[in-house]
Formats: structure tokens, C-alpha cells, sequence
């Protein structure tokens, strides 16, 4: 509150004084005309009132005011003076107040008095309310924005959180997003994204290792399932002559018989438990004799000593040149004796087959293929399985155990290659054996022993 200006009050004086006339030129402030010694003149009093406050205040003046002295600003010859005085009521305002002397008319010499309340603590306490509301409202404001900053942050978070929940319900292909970004949380996703990659290759890789030994062990129950029960018909044949040889006294023109079958039933495991250690050897990969094997020769071999075996049966080899492959010979010569012997096992005699050695793709192919009744698409899906025969009965009556297509398979994996078969009903079979072609000027490399049994 700055001091009280004293022309306001002074024209109204000059005129007809009022508090009307007061509250019109110095509205709100304490106005009163006394004389120097301090009567009041004329009930010239006006109260004062505070903003937003109905009640009326009056200052504690002294009785007699001193002091007064002349100012550059004021009129010539008006004297004035300021002081501070404190309300007549308790709790009330202080007032600035300012004494001017008038001069002329009716109240020449007397005493002008307007005092305006000071309203500072009303200021500072409406200013201490201000700024508590404001500084609420800021802080409102500076929590809400802070919440939105935190939620908008920590969005990556909660979709790295989503990942982990999905991936702890075993779904392992779940990448977190935003890994792409340049921000400490894209840097976590894309260190949690190659973990994620590393930890799913590695599940895969153990799965399909466990699936690989529930196969391998499956296969395995099987092989020694079917073997026992392969040697389980010669075995009992055994026993059976035994018994008949111990009570050969009375029978003695069934000795030969018996003594003819025992040799065949032993002749006929020893060949199956031959079978057997090969395939055993070819399945812990062991190394093979590698040599340059002359294919056109080899076959030409086996076809003379199947027209030995089985002179019912024509043979025709075809072969516009030589091939070469670096294997174990006396193994890629069993290959062929199996297969011969497969056409002898499952065609009528007058069956003719026809041995075809070519080159393909890089490839060495050696084809039996012969004109028999064939296999259906069922049959030939399975033929490489151990122990599968397409004609059980006749394979028993021939001895076979069903390994020899199996041990083909098995010795033309060894070497590289693979074995194929076609087969159509009623119009033949087809096998294929496909090797890698021995390298042109490429030296023998180091013989390793074969294994026993091989061949």
C-alpha cells in the first residue's frame, strides 16, 4: 500500500463533503476532517473498509498530529505528513495515513486526514495460498506427467515382461520387440533376443538328439527282438535233431538225415550271425578298406558266380565303359551277390535280370533290375528294413533272414552312396547302387584292414 493521495479528498472538501464523496475519490480509505487540535469538524468521518469485507474500520489516530511540513509535490503552502497508524479494533488493518492542511474556504487551517488500510498480511496470505495452489497444481501436474513418462518408458519392459510369460509356458519362438531402438531397453531386447535364439537352437538341438537316441533305441529293441527271433527257428531245429541223434539206436537210416540237418541249421546261423556283426560294424561307422574298385570287372564276377549258383536264372550285364570308385571291393561285391541272390529268392526261375553299370551326375550306378512280379509301393518303401521279407514263406524255405537288402543299404551308405529301388506289380524290381566316382589321377589312399565277417 502506497501512501494516500491527498487531491481527492481535498476537491471533495472544496465541494460539498460527503462520505459519498469520499468513497467516490479515495474508495475504501478512512477520511476525516478535524482541526489542528483535533476536533472533529462538521462529522466530516468516513470509515474505512477492506475488499470483500463489509465491516467498517477507523485508525487509532494521536490527538494531536505533528510533524507537518511542506513537499516539492504539494500545493503551494499545504503542509503534509505521513505515519502508520493501527486499527481501533483488535484484528483490524493497519493504516498509512496522511495529514494535509487546507487552505481557503470553509475549512481553511483545518486538518485533512485519509488513511487507507494496509492489507499485507492480507496480501501475503492470499499470496501464501497462491503458491500453495499453484505448487500443488504443479506438482499434480509434474506427477501426472511424470506417471505418463514412467508408463511410456517402461511399455518395453512390460513387453519384455509378456515375452518371459510366454516363453515360461515353453513357446520359445517369442522375440521381444523393440530391439531395433538406440535406448538401453533396445539394447536389452536385442541381448535377451540372442539369448532367446542360443536357448531355442539349443532345445532343438536336444530334442532332436533325444529323438534321435529314442530312435536309435527303438531300432536297437527291435534288431535284438528280431534277431532272437531269427535264431530262435534254427536253434530249436538244432535241438531237435540233437534229440533225434541221441536216439538213433533202432533208426540208423535217419542218422544221415539228422546229420545233414544240423550241418544246414548251423550253416544257416553262422550266416545270420555274420549278418548281424556286419550290420553291427556298418552302424558304429568304422572305417573301410578304400581302394580303386573297377565296377564293369566286379559285376562281372558276381554274374558269373550267380549262373553258378543259380544257372535257372539269365543273367545279361550291360556296361559301356569302365567305372571306378574308391571302396572296400570284397564289400561292394557282397552288394552284388545280395542283390543277385534277391532275384533268385523272389523271381520263379526263367526269370531274366540284367546288370547295367553307368555313369550319372557324377555318380557310379550299378542297376539289378529284373523281370518278375515286382513289389507294390508298400513293399518297396520297406524293403531296405532289417529283417522285412516281401514273401515270408518263401524266404524260409530258402533260408533267408531278411537282412541282405538291409546289409546293401547299409554298405552303400558306408561308401557314400545310397541304394534306390523301383518297383512296379506285375512288371519287375529295380534296385539302384549310387557311388561317388573315384577322383581322375587320384592316388589310393591308405588301406585300413577290413573287418572281420566283411564279405
Amino acid at each position: 500500500g502506497g501512501a494516500p493521495s491527498g487531491s481527492a479528498g481535498a476537491a471533495a472538501v472544496a465541494g460539498s463533503p460527503s462520505c459519498q464523496d469520499f468513497s467516490r475519490y479515495a474508495p475504501g480509505a478512512f477520511v476525516e476532517v478535524r482541526t489542528v487540535a483535533g476536533a472533529e469538524v462538521n462529522g466530516n468521518r468516513c470509515a474505512a473498509y477492506q475488499f470483500g469485507d463489509d465491516r467498517a474500520f477507523f485508525p487509532a489516530l494521536p490527538g494531536r498530529i505533528s510533524g507537518l511540513r511542506p513537499r516539492s509535490s504539494s500545493p503551494e503552502g499545504e503542509l503534509v505528513v505521513y505515519f502508520t497508524a493501527p486499527s481501533t479494533v483488535s484484528g483490524g488493518p493497519t493504516f498509512r495515513v496522511r495529514a494535509s492542511t487546507l487552505s481557503g474556504g470553509l475549512y481553511d487551517g483545518d486538518l485533512l486526514l485519509i488513511a487507507e488500510p494496509i492489507s499485507a498480511q492480507h496480501t501475503l496470505r492470499d499470496l501464501l495460498l497462491v503458491e500453495i495452489a499453484v505448487t500443488a497444481a504443479a506438482l499434480v501436474l509434474a506427477l501426472a506427467i511424470g506417471w505418463w513418462m514412467v508408463r511410456l518408458g517402461l511399455a518395453p519392459l512390460r513387453r519384455v515382461e509378456a515375452t518371459a510369460e510366454a516363453i515360461s509356458e515353453g513357446d520359445l519362438g517369442h522375440r521381444v520387440p523393440g530391439d531395433k531402438a538406440r535406448t538401453e531397453v533396445g539394447q536389452v531386447a536385442r541381448a535377451l533376443n540372442v539369448m532367446l535364439g542360443t536357448i531355442e537352437q539349443a532345445f532343438a538341438e536336444r530334442d532332436a538328439t533325444e529323438a534321435e537316441l529314442r530312435a536309435s533305441e527303438e531300432r536297437l529293441r527291435r534288431f535284438v527282438g528280431d534277431a532272437s527271433h531269427e535264431l530262435r527257428t534254427p536253434i530249436a531245429a538244432v535241438s531237435a535233431y540233437s534229440q533225434l541223434f541221441e536216439r538213433g539206436e533202432g533208426h540208423e537210416e535217419d542218422l544221415p538225415r539228422v546229420v545233414r540237418g544240423i550241418k544246414l541249421e548251423t550253416a544257416r546261423m553262422a550266416q545270420l550271425v555274420e549278418d548281424l556283426l556286419l550290420l553291427a560294424r556298418l552302424d558304429e561307422h568304422r572305417p573301410l578298406r578304400s581302394e580303386p574298385v573297377e565296377l564293369v570287372d566286379l559285376a562281372a564276377g558276381a554274374i558269373e558266380t550267380a549262373r553258378t549258383v543259380g544257372p535257372e536264372w539269365p543273367l545279361r550285364l550291360e556296361a559301356r565303359e569302365a567305372l571306378e570308385v574308391l571302396g572296400d571291393r570284397l564289400q561292394l561285391r557282397q552288394v552284388l551277390e545280395n542283390l543277385l541272390a534277391n532275384v533268385r529268392a523272389h523271381t520263379p526261375p526263367g526269370t531274366a535280370a540284367t546288370v547295367t553299370v553307368r555313369a550319372a551326375g557324377g555318380e557310379a550306378i550299378v542297376e539289378v533290375a529284373d523281370e518278375g512280379p515286382g513289389m507294390t509301393a508298400e513293399q518297396a518303401g520297406r524293403v531296405f528294413e532289417r529283417f522285412f521279407r516281401v514273401d515270408p514263406s518263401r524266404a524260409r524255405e530258402t533260408g533267408g533272414a531278411g537282412l541282405g537288402l538291409s546289409i546293401v543299404n547299409a554298405i552303400a551308405a558306408a561308401h557314400g552312396g545310397r541304394a534306390v529301388v523301383r518297383a512296379t506289380p506285375g512288371a519287375g524290381a529295380s534296385f539302384e547302387i549310387r557311388l561317388p566316382l573315384a577322383p581322375e589321377d587320384q592316388p589310393a589312399p591308405e588301406q585300413v584292414p577290413a573287418p572281420a565277417g566283411a564279405g
